[in-house]
């Protein structure tokens, strides 16, 4: 076994940057600390503003998370995509946005008659700002090549459009803040078929605790805010990556996306 040593400049960054995607902000000690109680250091004053400051003032508590009523209010305010992109940057009630690197909007065609709903942006989206372009994005594009589709033809969005820590799975509360947009974002486009890629995006689009196994690659309308469309869910691509055996399932739900498509006359 190795003795310990310690790290060298190279190693302390590479260990570093492992804790920030896996998540790691602050720092802890072996005391519990209530971080909820804490408040901002008191700034220390020039030696001649002494005597005459203010004495301090109590620091009202900011109030934990977002309202979703405030979330529904500003999404229902966006005319356009570019208006509710520009809502969703301001937006600071959802506390993913205070880690991510920067908002991930949408990839595709906004004009498109298809939409695919994914999760959550992972590490390559959260740099890049835009939905699967990492790994799983790259499978993506290859299963929509096999069935003559690519990003002009179809639109793509999450449904949280920050990146969270460590990608874990976006809490309710998160969902509960983000969801009044996503509705907005597809009342929009106004797509005539949407794909949810992966459990979590089905159980959101589709109102349900029922597992990705048992739903995929069956079709039903679903209402997504005011728009009513044909829904169909199927695995997520990094799903595949990680069990290459389902690929199988997954080409027979691109084959049905592929007959949805001819049935309607789209694509």
């Amino acid at each position: 076994m190795a003795q310990d040593r310690p790290l060298n400049h190279d190693e302390m960054l590479a260990v570093l940057d492992w804790y920030r995607a896996a998540g790691v902000d602050v720092a802890v000690g072996e005391e519990p600390v209530d971080r909820f109680a804490q408040r901002p250091p008191a700034r220390v004053a020039p030696p001649q503003a002494v005597a005459s400051a203010p004495a301090e003032r109590p620091i009202e508590a900011l109030p934990i998370g977002g309202d979703p009523q405030e979330a529904r209010g500003l999404a229902t305010s966006a005319r356009t995509l570019d208006e509710l992109q520009a809502i969703l940057g301001r937006y600071d009630g959802c506390g993913l946005k205070l880690r991510a690197t920067q908002l991930v909007f949408a990839d595709g065609n906004p004009e498109a008659d298809i939409m695919l709903i994914g999760e959550a942006p992972g590490a390559e989206e959260d740099r890049q700002g835009k939905p699967f372009v990492g790994k799983s994005g790259q499978l993506l594009d290859r299963m929509l090549g096999a069935i003559g589709l690519d990003r002009t033809k179809v639109y793509i969005a999450n449904t949280v459009p920050w990146r969270p820590p460590g990608n874990r799975t976006p809490t309710p509360e998160e969902m509960a803040l983000c969801l009044p947009f996503l509705h907005r974002q597809v009342e929009l486009v106004a797509p005539k078929v949407v794909m949810t890629l992966g459990g979590p995006a089905m159980q959101t689009v589709f109102s349900t605790t029922n597992g990705i196994i048992k739903m995929r690659g069956k079709w039903s309308a679903v209402a997504i805010g005011n728009h009513q469309v044909d829904a169909m869910p199927t695995l997520h691509p990094a799903y595949l990556l990680r069990n290459p055996a389902a690929k199988q399932q997954a080409w027979q739900d691109l084959l049905s996306l592929r007959l949805k498509i001819e049935e309607l006359g789209i694509g």
